[in-house]
This record gives C-alpha cells, structure tokens and sequence, in this order.
C-alpha cells in the first residue's frame, strides 16, 4: 500500500471517530439553557474566567451591533447535558449581562464602549426593551461534540482549542482537557488536586508566587514530581511537553496507575520535606538564607531526593537534614545545572543525584 493511501485510510478511520452538529442558538436561549442546568460550566473552567469589565462590555457592543461573534464549543454528556469546552469568555460575559444570578455575579455595568460610548454605565435594566430583545434574540453558532465521539479525540479537540490561548496556562488547559476523556481523566485530575491540597505539600508550595497558584502551578508541581520520578527518562527539554506527555500517557494508556501507592508514598516525602526543611523546602539559598520564591527545578531534585533516602533521614535531626541541602544547593556544581540550559536530561538526572548523594551521605 503507498503512503498515500496509508495517510487517507488513517484521516477516514479518524473521521469516523468524531461526530459533531453545528447550528445557530441565541443567546437568550443559551441562558435559559444554563438556569436549567442543561448547559454546564464546570467550576473548574470558570474559576478562568478573567475578562475585565471593558472586555465584557465589549463583546455586548458587538451582538448590539450585530458584528460577528466566534463559535463556541461544546460536548454532549452522556445524559444529553451540553458542557462548554470552548467560547468560557463570551458565554459568561453574556449570561453576566442577561443573568448575572445564574453565575453568582455582580450585575455587568457597561464600561469602555468605544463605538458607542452612550452604552458606558449602563445596566442591562437601564436598556430600552428593543435592545435587550436584541441581545437576547442575537444567535452564536454551536458546535456540538456528539457524545458517541471518541474520548481521545475530545480530549484533543479541548487541548488544540486552548492551546495558545492568552487566558489559560498550560496546567489549567492539562486539568480542563482531562475532563473531555471521561471518568479516567476525571480520577486523575482530581487525584492531583487532592495532593495539592495535601497538608504538607500546600505548606511547602505557599512559597510559589500567588499569580503562579492561581494558574494552578501547585497542581503542576503535583504532576511534576510524578513525571519526574516515573518518566524522568522522556524529558526532552520542554518542561511543558514532558509533562503534557506523561499525563496524556496516564490518560490514555491500558497501563493502570497505582492511585494509593502513589497517594501513600507522596504524603510520606512531603511531610517529611516540611518536617526536615519547613514551608522554605524548595526555595534558593544565599549565604544560608532562604531567597526568593520555590524554584522549580530545586524542587524536583530535593523531592526526588528525599523520596530515593526516605528511610535513611527520617530519625535525623532536622538540622542536619536542612544543612547538608543548604551547603549542596549553594554549591557550584549544583548551580551549574540550575542556571541557563538547565532544562536537559542530563542536568535534571545531575541535579537529582547531587542531592541524593548528600543526603545519602548523612
């Protein structure tokens, strides 16, 4: 069979694993859609929710101008309940305009009206009835991802949609896109939820800066010591396609991840962390001070660490435990695979076994 016709009978076989619907819905019916719960927003997705006012009001400009407004996407549950997948902006802009009750909001008061600046300070009480029918009746077109559809592709549907987008960081993309699978990648998105909030870990990870929180990076630092210690081997270079790999496997894969192995074993390194080196566990050291916020890369080599000397520190002194990584992390060598181009194999295996040595040496 020539390649050709290889690449065809593959795009056929794909076709047939998605099958969507497209049509026009207005916007006073996506509203009553989402009061009835028919239309869902999952929290996880509107807690991203981050347009300004003047951007809302914006987007209320345009449908009043009737300027064309972008699709949005959703997929069918399997109970028949649409769930938003793409278009989270535009769709809580409106339904804040039309019905601010059904997202727990405070009233869109128009603002930054540029083409129509006698629309600024206006409620959509305050608008004649023409225009509020016009809103209302304005259409969008839907994109629905029919629930016999593949999980894969859902899954790819979601990550391709978002994956550049301004508004969402590659962890909260990782955690949404989870959610198009199915129950598996519900399981695991919420597996690395419940370890973020685990007692120890969030105490070591309140040094990561509150912009970095807020964009999920403690639930990335969860997948990031996973796929450290089970796929160090698959690193790259990119950080971001590492982890995007790792997890996918997880998602996707035959092969079972051992949740309360997992579970049992990351709660026992963590407290131990924060018993040994307190909430500074993964911060930088200069002249034997804290500095700074938790930094990625030492975080994986001490976690590691800890992990692969678990039984040996654990009756040590604390003390001891946080003066030997205190002289290792200050020293040359380990800044040499810290610093600029850190993110190789080599390093990361470098950095890991540094660590690991001097602790091993207690």
């Amino acid at each position: 069979m020539s390649n050709a016709s290889t690449v065809e009978q593959q795009i056929d076989e794909r076709i047939g694993e998605v099958r969507t619907d497209s049509f026009d819905m207005s916007f006073g019916e996506i509203v009553n859609l989402h009061q009835n719960h028919e239309l869902i927003i999952q929290p996880e997705y509107q807690r991203l929710f981050r347009w300004s006012d003047n951007q809302k009001s914006s987007l209320i400009e345009s449908i009043l101008l009737e300027l064309p407004v972008p699709q949005i996407f959703v997929i069918e549950n399997q109970d028949g309940v649409f769930e938003l997948i793409d278009g989270l902006q535009r769709i809580s802009s409106v339904i804040q305009f039309l019905s601010p009750v059904s997202l727990e909001l405070e009233p869109l008061i128009l603002s930054g009206c540029s083409l129509i600046p006698a629309l600024n300070s206006s409620s959509l009480e305050a608008l004649p009835l023409s225009l509020k029918l016009r809103i209302k009746r304005s259409t969008i077109r839907m994109v629905v991802i029919r629930k016999q559809s593949q999980g894969f592709l859902r899954y790819e549907m979601f990550k391709r949609l978002n994956t550049g987008g301004s508004n969402l960081e590659p962890q909260e993309i990782r955690n949404c896109s989870a959610r198009m699978i199915g129950e598996n990648g519900v399981k695991f998105y919420s597996f690395l939820v419940e370890l973020a909030k685990s007692e120890h870990f969030s105490k070591c990870a309140s040094f990561l800066p509150d912009p970095v929180l807020e964009q999920k990076g403690d639930e990335e630092l969860v997948l990031r010591y996973l796929a450290t210690k089970n796929a160090k081997d698959d690193f790259k270079g990119s950080v971001k396609d590492w982890l995007d790999a790792y997890m996918e496997k997880i998602l996707l894969s035959n092969d079972k991840f051992q949740y309360e192995d997992e579970r049992t074993e990351f709660l026992q390194v963590f407290q131990c962390a924060y018993e040994k080196l307190g909430e500074a566990a993964f911060v930088r050291y200069r002249e034997n001070k804290p500095v700074g916020s938790l930094a990625p890369a030492y975080f994986e080599a001490i976690a590691i660490a800890i992990r692969e000397n678990l039984d040996h520190i654990r009756p040590k002194n604390p003390d001891i435990v946080r003066d030997k990584i205190t002289d290792v992390i200050q020293s040359e060598e380990f800044r040499r695979v810290t610093g600029p181009g850190a993110n190789s194999k080599e390093k990361l295996k470098s950095r890991i076994e540094l660590v690991a040595n001097s602790l091993g040496s207690l």
